[in-house]
């Protein structure tokens, strides 16, 4: 089975994106950065340091989700820090693939810091993230520990995909 459908996911600053848009390209599937569908109210919550609520991401997720639904092939980056939230995702989506970025607080709050221009900021935004993350099980998705440097990850990102396929 050919993995078309991934959700990258992992708290703000995991590097989702970036490793999202890597793996995407190397199996020459579409890439959607989840912050990019975000509805303007959560945004200006987020730039002002307020955590979204689960009614926050709610639409959003639904959003997500009609990408999976209205594409043959996507790769999504979105933080989907709860079951619930990968539920919503995996609707009508049962052969959705998901990689669950992995790192610890004190690596990922030294990568935000070094962020520019971007409306996620603040040690507390990553607290609360964190402290809403229920890590998916091994059944339920891939585990990539982010420690490494980013073609580290993408390559274990891609060799655990690709025990998936066989």
């Amino acid at each position: 089975m050919k993995v078309k459908k991934l959700l990258i996911m992992g708290v703000s600053g995991c590097g989702k994106s970036l490793i999202g848009s890597e793996i995407a390209c190397a199996l020459d599937l579409p890439f959607y950065d989840g912050d990019d569908y975000h509805p303007a109210d959560n945004v200006e919550k987020m730039r002002q340091g307020i955590p979204l609520t689960d009614a926050d991401r709610s639409g959003w997720l639904r959003t997500l989700n009609r990408l999976y639904t209205d594409n043959e092939a996507a790769v999504i980056a979105c933080s989907a820090l709860k079951p619930e939230y990968r539920d919503v995702l995996r609707q009508n989506n049962p052969e959705l693939v998901i990689v669950y970025l992995q790192g610890d607080y004190a690596t990922i709050w030294s990568r935000l810091q070094k962020r520019a221009n971007h409306y996620f900021h603040g040690e507390a935004m990553l607290r609360s993230q964190f402290d809403a993350l229920v890590e998916p099980s091994a059944e339920e998705a891939l585990f990539v520990d982010i420690s490494y440097p980013v073609d580290t990850v993408v390559a274990h990102a891609l060799q655990q995909i690709k025990e998936v396929e066989s």
